[in-house]
């Protein structure tokens, strides 16, 4: 009984290091990419591998943020917007959240005693075509996070009205 759930546990394991291997490591194109600068982190986004027209089809939606408490009440915005840059000398693009780290917000006002909650609270979004051949990289100052989103287009194309 021993012996099987050892050669179990090793089978797992064996099978888990390659994928985490493979998930882990870094992207070939990524080298090219600068260290990011004082105050800023590098997040770098690698996307699963389709056919051509598949591809074109999507979209990758950057969402950059940070959690904070708020009041549950009002729509709360960072004052970031993220910038594409290309990357001289390999014409690669790279994003960066610049601008001010500060706040929108709707003026609602909240109920008397309401506790804050926590929100993930965001600057725009960013909508870039979905490439897997090269790493989506975001530099973002310390304390954000990035995500991200795919979307992809409807099968269906329809015909506008002529009017």
């Amino acid at each position: 009984m021993m012996l099987r759930n050892t050669l179990a546990l090793l089978l797992i394991v064996g099978l888990g290091i390659p994928a985490a291997l493979a998930f882990g490591a870094a992207h070939p194109e990524l080298k090219h990419f600068p260290a990011p600068k004082e105050g800023m982190e590098r997040f770098v986004i690698v996307l699963e591998q389709h056919e051509q027209d598949k591809e074109d089809s999507c979209k990758v939606e950057i969402i950059a943020g940070k959690e904070m408490l708020t009041d549950g009440v009002n729509l709360v915005r960072l004052g970031t917007t993220i910038e594409p840059h290309t990357l001289n000398g390999w014409g690669y693009t790279y994003y960066e959240v610049t601008g001010s780290s500060g706040t929108m917000s709707t003026m609602m006002a909240p109920p008397e005693g309401a506790a804050m909650v926590k929100k993930f609270v965001t600057t725009a979004p960013l909508h870039v075509p979905y490439n897997s051949r090269l790493p989506i990289v975001i530099y973002v100052p310390k304390g954000y996070e990035v995500q991200y989103r795919i979307w992809k287009a409807s099968e269906i194309v329809r015909k506008a009205v002529n009017r």
